[in-house]
């Protein structure tokens, strides 16, 4: 863990940590202005300004600046962006600074949404320590198996409108649930076998006058026989990547000594020699800022080197998943419609087909975009990335908005898919799941990692 210092800090007290000196302004407000009235209550300012700085001293506001700095240099904020104003950063850092100013100020219930969205591999590592420090209840909705695995003592499932407590982290929930499930399912096949016994034997002797107190007594045993539920299983998902119909020779995609910079910027990679083809299928990790992205929009042509070259067979496609595209999706129609904006021309069977083959199929598919769920526009997202059969699969965090199911069927889907992958994520279960080589990112150089996954965690924390 990063701990800082208040002397880390800029001099300039940013504003967000001086919340609680607000009330001792406010005092010394009133004590000034009740002055210039000749008025002064003293007693009423002595009683005051106490009650503050009992509350100061109560929020341990001495040590709040530098508490504050440890948990923004845990989420990844160097001193620098500590001095810099909130409206200055993108959208996913302000969220850290959500998440950074609900773990400063303690809650006595701390609700976390998705808390590992917007961190990167050391940032995330850093919050589980942190949470496992949590001297309070906190609750969490995450999709991140092993974060989960980490942080949590119980499982609440929300199912059939219903929500059901379970004792222990992600793996042992999963293991119980499955036993339930299997002795559920025995004692409603037990039930409804019991109950077809005495259904049949009111059936058959209903008018028989001799065994009329028998069928009487079968009636009232089946009216008191205890109701067992039939199982209901969550909804199948699934994402089946089409698969390409040709397979362009090699070489795919090669990087010859290139070198990258932002215009005005410095050089943020430097002669970078690597290749990919159709049965590549890695995961690149790093620090967030560290380029990541600009190097899958390097691979795809978004962006061009600043000089060497980056080869790209005129025969390959591919497709690139990022938040970019679940943003940038048309929330005023159905996906079904919107597919068929993207695809005009296209059977729409054809189109229904290919959304079904993402899961999203009959009512869902009909449903204004706006109504679904962010994993359930991702799907969508997907479905319309890959309509055209890419040899190659770029995707950037595409676990932020899938469900633990939903990441369970890409990891599926992509072990089935007949072409390259190259992801960025730090999401460990899908990686460990779906990829067999690392890159990590570092320093402006990209470098196979010799390693697991686990051992490359080990190694962030060592």
């Amino acid at each position: 863990m990063l701990m800082l210092n208040g002397s880390s800090l800029c001099k300039k007290r940013p504003s967000w940590v001086n919340y609680w000196k607000d009330l001792e302004y406010d005092a010394e407000s009133k004590q000034s202005l009740d002055k210039s009235k000749g008025d002064v209550d003293k007693d009423s300012i002595s009683k005051r300004l106490e009650e503050i700085y009992k509350r100061l001293e109560f929020i341990d506001a001495d040590a709040a600046e530098a508490r504050a700095a440890s948990i923004l240099a845990g989420l990844s904020f160097t001193p620098e962006m500590q001095c810099k104003n909130t409206k200055s950063f993108s959208g996913g850092w302000r969220m850290r600074i959500a998440l950074a100013r609900a773990l400063f100020i303690e809650p006595d219930l701390l609700l976390l949404d998705e808390p590992t969205n917007h961190l990167d591999l050391h940032a995330v590592l850093w919050l589980e320590t942190y949470l496992l420090k949590w001297p309070k209840t906190f609750i969490v909705v995450s999709h991140a198996r092993e974060f989960l695995n980490t942080v949590v003592t119980d499982v609440l499932h929300l199912h059939g409108k219903k929500l059901h407590a379970y004792k222990g982290d992600y793996d042992t929930f999963e293991r119980t649930r499955e036993e339930h499930l299997k002795n559920q399912m025995k004692a409603f096949e037990t039930n409804e076998k019991a109950r077809g016994h005495m259904q049949a034997f009111i059936d058959k002797f209903r008018y028989n006058a001799k065994r009329a107190s028998l069928v009487q007594s079968r009636i009232k045993a089946l009216e008191r026989m205890e109701h067992v539920d039939a199982v209901v299983s969550d909804p199948d998902y699934k994402f089946e990547f089409p698969t390409p119909d040709d397979r362009p020779g090699p070489p795919i995609i090669s990087f010859s000594d290139a070198s990258f910079g932002y215009p005005g910027g410095p050089i943020l990679f430097k002669n970078l020699n690597f290749g990919i083809d159709l049965d590549s299928r890695i995961a690149m990790v790093g620090s967030n800022g560290i380029g990541k992205s600009t190097i899958l929009k390097l691979i795809s042509g978004d962006l061009q080197p600043t000089s060497g070259t980056v080869f790209r067979s005129p025969k390959v496609r591919m497709a690139v998943f990022s938040q970019h595209h679940v943003d940038g999706l048309d929330l005023t129609v159905n996906p079904l419609l919107y597919m068929m904006r993207c695809f005009p021309g296209v059977p729409e069977q054809k189109l229904r087909s290919h959304l079904g083959s993402f899961g999203v199929t009959g009512n869902l598919a009909l449903q204004s975009m706006y109504t679904l769920s962010g994993g359930q526009k991702s799907r969508v997202a997907f479905a319309k990335i890959t309509f055209k059969k890419p040899h190659i699969i770029l995707l950037d965090e595409p676990s932020n908005h899938l469900d633990l199911d939903a990441v369970e069927a890409l990891i599926q889907g992509l072990l089935i898919f007949q072409g390259g992958v190259l992801m960025v994520s730090h999401d460990e279960h899908l990686i460990t799941g779906s990829v067999d080589e690392l890159w990590a990112v570092t320093d402006g150089k990209v470098a196979p990692f010799p390693g697991t996954f686990k051992e490359y965690k080990k190694m962030l924390t060592t």
